[in-house]
């Protein structure tokens, strides 16, 4: 176990989980480590864009899919393009990053709790 200091409620609370539906990804090559960009729909909470080292999902297993994210930390800049949202997923050593997703479909810009 490791000995990570402990986040409080309240900035727990001042993230924004939510789940969105990729609808767009592109290749990009700009990137040190491969991965690509992708458009995601929260729905009422509009659409924003993220750089995710995902090259091992086929492109046509990403598009459509729902994924978890934050969406509440400041954007960051990779490689020229502005990343708004993290979008989350499990670590593999066999597999790399295995993503998140609802067990059954849900609205775009569902909650996460």
């Amino acid at each position: 176990m490791s000995e990570r200091p402990q986040a409080t409620w309240d900035e727990f609370e001042r993230l924004e989980l939510a789940v969105g539906v990729v609808t767009e990804v592109q290749d990009f090559p700009e990137a040190r480590d491969p991965a690509f960009k992708l458009t995601i729909d929260f729905g009422s909470r509009g659409v924003r864009r993220s750089s995710a080292k995902l090259t091992h999902y086929p492109r046509e297993d990403l598009l459509g899919r729902q994924v978890v994210c934050v969406l509440g930390f400041e954007p960051k800049r990779v490689a020229g393009f502005k990343s708004e949202v993290l979008v989350l997923g499990a670590l593999s050593e066999e597999q790399g990053v295995v993503l998140l997703r609802p067990d059954r479909p849900v609205k775009p810009g569902s909650d996460v709790a």
